[in-house]
């Protein structure tokens, strides 16, 4: 039994902790995945209030078409690279992609908002109101959402990235997953909703 018995003894620590190694990183990866799917639910959310939110602007402010039509734009633009994040999400294209939608988006919206000011009638209407609060409540949760999944592209890539992880993870093709970040300061400023 004795240097045969060692080696299968050896062999056999070796596979369990491959194994333990494989299932911790699978259990990360589905963690941010699910992270993701979150952010996933409060963006259509999101995206299903907007066209609300421009159909009541609509009836008030007739001389602002191309600000309605921006903001229009924006949320298409921003659904469909949604849409690709949620194929692969943790790509670092797809994220990169959906943070400057979403900027874009933001953005849009705060112009939106900001001419709200020039029209009393529309900051008083009831539907307005209803919608700017329901709008302010997603984007909260939509931050909460982005900061778990961060939290579990973190906890993914860590894994991944220390030893011994690090070499299953490249023998098993884990790839880094990418955090889904706002990059430039103008972007990172959520709409302003209040009136």
């Amino acid at each position: 039994m004795g240097i045969v018995g060692i080696v299968l003894i050896v062999a056999a620590v070796v596979v369990v902790m491959i194994i333990g190694i494989y299932n911790g990183l699978v259990q990360k990866r589905n963690a941010y995945k699910n992270a993701f799917a979150q952010i996933d639910v409060q963006l259509k959310r999101r995206y299903d209030l907007i066209p609300n939110l421009v159909e009541t602007a609509k009836g008030y402010m007739k001389h602002e078409r191309e600000t309605l039509e921006a903001v229009i734009n924006a949320r298409n633009a921003a659904y469909s690279a949604n849409s690709n994040a949620v194929a692969n999400p943790g790509d670092p294209g797809a994220m990169k992609a959906l943070a400057g939608a979403e900027g874009q988006l933001n953005s849009a919206l705060s112009r939106l908002l900001v001419t709200f000011e020039a029209y009393p009638d529309l900051k008083a209407n009831q539907n307005m109101l209803a919608l700017q609060e329901e709008l302010t409540s997603t984007e909260n949760k939509i931050a909460f959402a982005r900061q778990a999944y961060n939290d579990a592209v973190t906890a993914y890539n860590n894994g991944r990235e220390t030893f011994p992880q690090n070499i299953v993870a490249g023998m098993l093709g884990f790839q880094p997953a990418a955090l889904l970040e706002i990059e430039n300061k103008e972007e990172r400023v959520a709409p302003k909703v209040s009136f």
